[in-house]
């Protein structure tokens, strides 16, 4: 009596012939916007019609790969796979237009890093001008954001690498983390501000301005965790920025005391424009390091870019 069962090998077989690159490139507009309104305006097509090719995908596989509900489109954990392999389709699909409208070499892609705000500042700008050095032609696309926006744009193929922090398992599910640095929170200052030059106390810090990230953030909470083991807590007044540029000019133009990540405003000590004030900041060291997918391998550019990183690291 014969099977009616296929055998997986020819399901496959069969799915390749039937995929078109519209299902492809709809499903992956679809992942990176996490919203189908978005990915209809980015593939400039009507939401229907992206609706519509999301769904003959989804019936040809016979899996189901994005949850649409009222706070967009999540994909399930077979969409997250199947991402991976449709962006590296995708890509090479871009690639290999290069050889047909360029110099008669593959267009070599540009880098594409993620970067906490107050990491950016840090050890890219060395980082990529090696870089720039060694490969003219390669470009290099960065984008700052929080870290779990990060993490999603990364897993979704956005990004080759995020310059980030580790976070909790699910949010870290598809990803790996390698550290490069850990280090503690700085308190900063003008150089001929009240507090520079001499003994500081926490409790006299309250008494100038404070300008300490966004909650929700780790230095922010390190920066609470420290004033709590002091019995302290942030004065009404605080401001509240991931924007390293305002920041700085805050503490430049007042009396603001910066609560930062210490590597942060190095640049400003090395040059003598801010000084560090002489306090202890024990138990607020945080890790920094690489995030990347695990199933996918990074393009040969990324990967030069982040052994420079690992050299500046360490340096």
């Amino acid at each position: 009596m014969q099977s009616d069962v296929v055998p997986p090998g020819d399901r496959a077989s069969r799915l390749v012939d039937r995929l078109r690159l519209r299902h492809l490139t709809c499903f992956v507009a679809v992942a990176q916007e996490g919203n189908l309104g978005r990915a209809a305006a980015r593939l400039h097509l009507s939401q229907p019609a992206v609706t519509k090719t999301l769904n003959e995908l989804e019936a040809l596989s016979g899996v189901r790969l994005v949850d649409r509900g009222r706070h967009g489109a999540r994909l399930t954990p077979a969409g997250e796979e199947f991402l991976i392999r449709a962006v590296e389709v995708t890509d090479a699909l871009a690639s290999a237009a290069g050889v047909l409208v360029g110099t008669g070499q593959p267009a070599v892609a540009p880098v594409r890093v993620g970067a906490l705000p107050t990491v950016a500042s840090t050890l890219l700008p060395g980082a990529v001008t090696r870089l720039r050095h060694r490969r003219p032609h390669v470009g290099v696309q960065i984008r700052t954001a929080p870290n779990t926006a990060l993490l999603g744009a990364v897993r979704a193929g956005e990004l080759d690498f995020v310059l980030g922090r580790t976070a909790d398992p699910e949010t870290m599910r598809g990803l790996s983390f390698e550290l490069l640095y850990a280090e503690s929170l700085a308190l900063v200052v003008r150089p001929d501000h009240p507090l520079a030059g001499g003994p500081v106390s926490v409790p006299s810090v309250l008494n100038h301005p404070v300008v300490v990230a966004t909650a929700g953030t780790v230095p922010r909470h390190h920066a609470e965790g420290f004033l709590a083991r002091h019995g302290l807590r942030l004065p009404a007044g605080t401001v509240e920025t991931l924007d390293v540029s305002v920041a700085r000019g805050l503490v430049r133009a007042g009396d603001a005391v910066w609560l930062t990540p210490e590597r942060v405003p190095q640049g400003d000590l090395d040059d003598g424009t801010l000084v560090r004030l002489p306090v202890p900041t024990p138990g607020t060291a945080e890790s920094v390091g690489l995030l990347r997918r695990t199933s996918t391998d990074t393009p040969v550019a990324a990967e030069e870019l982040i052994a420079i990183l690992r050299e500046l690291a360490v340096g």
